[in-house]
């Protein structure tokens, strides 16, 4: 099943495949994507991956932005900048998506601000990380008031807007990880006492909204996606309160917005995720959201990959850590070549950015 084709909205996928999103740091100071990220993104096109999801991106200029050298979609001018990747990654074959990202009260670097905002007035757990260029505990944040709701909202929108005029197929909208739409599905971030927190209805409803605001302004003709986790950047063992019936709700809601697909990630995609003998986080959501599924977590093996979807747990499978070692994963497996280990310290030390041995490394066509 890994090589055959799937159809996303309108998009047809070469195979199931899927670059999944991984931050960089390697765009210019401003926020452009520069020629270093074109030859990044193109070689995993060129390596066979069917879809190639980019690394969050921020969507204004205010209280999104969450490392220094991130990327943006918060004007023309970085929208244009994006253009010659768009056009590097769909020369060979592969469809691109944009991965909008507010950093929230994870945020660790910020060109236009040295404040945070999230839900309520809660630091993330945890330490900043070192290689992504944070050091100590985060900051207590600002909790976010009625003109913050408006503001994200719209950004969110603008953002998704641009991407589609600067040809991406398709945009992601971040609510894993612990970045802000994660920050009000979790219990211990969301604290508010308005209509946005408490209920795991109330806690998911910005997050509708946002999705709700930007389907309307470019969902026809364009993917649009969701991705979701439990474990965050620094609380990496985070577990919902209510366990699989919490999943329940939320994918559920998620599944009758009109998304095109829910992209999960744990530590572990083929692993259960609730308690022992309970589904995976994947098969959750295939289980209650009922659309086209993306699952992540350690499954650069075949074996692993193909199990998820040979049982109907997910549709397409999306690879980090073992696409930084092999750019042209798909094409080594097709063709039983041994894969590459991860090498941590060589691909993300002492900082994240995009080196020169990834680029000029060969490459399987």
């Amino acid at each position: 099943m890994l090589f055959d084709s799937y159809k996303l909205d309108s998009k047809k996928l070469d195979n199931r495949y899927v670059v999944a999103p991984m931050t960089r740091i390697s765009a210019e100071a401003d926020g452009r994507a520069n020629d270093r990220m074109k030859k990044y993104y193109q070689r995993f096109a060129k390596g066979g991956f069917g879809a190639i999801i980019t690394e969050g991106i921020y969507t204004d200029q205010s209280f999104s932005q969450g490392y220094n050298n991130q990327p943006g979609l918060t004007t023309d001018i970085q929208a244009d900048a994006w253009k010659p990747v768009v056009k590097a990654v769909q020369d060979e074959g592969s469809i691109i998506i944009a991965q909008l990202m507010h950093a929230g009260g994870q945020s660790q670097g910020n060109a236009y601000t040295n404040e945070t905002i999230a839900p309520s007035a809660i630091a993330p757990k945890g330490e900043q990380l070192g290689f992504y260029g944070g050091s100590g505990p985060f900051q207590t944040p600002r909790a976010m008031d009625d003109q913050d709701f408006d503001e994200v909202k719209m950004s969110f929108v603008d953002s998704a807007r641009r991407a589609k005029e600067a040809g991406f197929d398709g945009v992601e909208i971040h609510g894993a990880n612990g970045y802000l739409l994660d920050q009000f599905i979790t219990d211990y971030l969301n604290k508010r006492e308005d209509e946005y927190g408490g209920s795991v209805e109330n806690r998911l409803r910005f997050v509708l909204e946002v999705v709700d605001e930007i389907l309307a302004e470019v969902g026809e003709d364009f993917i649009i996606g969701i991705r979701i986790s439990q474990g965050k950047v620094a609380d990496q063992t985070h577990k919902w309160a209510g366990g699989e019936k919490e999943a329940k709700q939320i994918f559920g809601a998620l599944g009758k917005m009109g998304l095109d697909y829910i992209h999960v990630t744990d530590g572990d995609a083929t692993a259960p995720s609730f308690g022992e003998g309970s589904k995976t986080l994947a098969g959750a959501a295939k289980t209650y959201g009922g659309i086209t599924v993306i699952a992540n977590g350690q499954l650069q093996e075949k074996e692993r990959a193909e199990s998820l979807l040979d049982s109907g747990q997910a549709d397409l499978v999306s690879i980090g850590t073992g696409a930084l070692a092999n750019p042209d994963l798909p094409n080594k497996v097709r063709d039983d070549v041994e894969l590459n280990a991860f090498d941590f310290e060589r691909i993300l030390l002492p900082q994240a950015e995009v080196k020169d041995h990834e680029l000029d490394a060969p490459i399987r066509e």
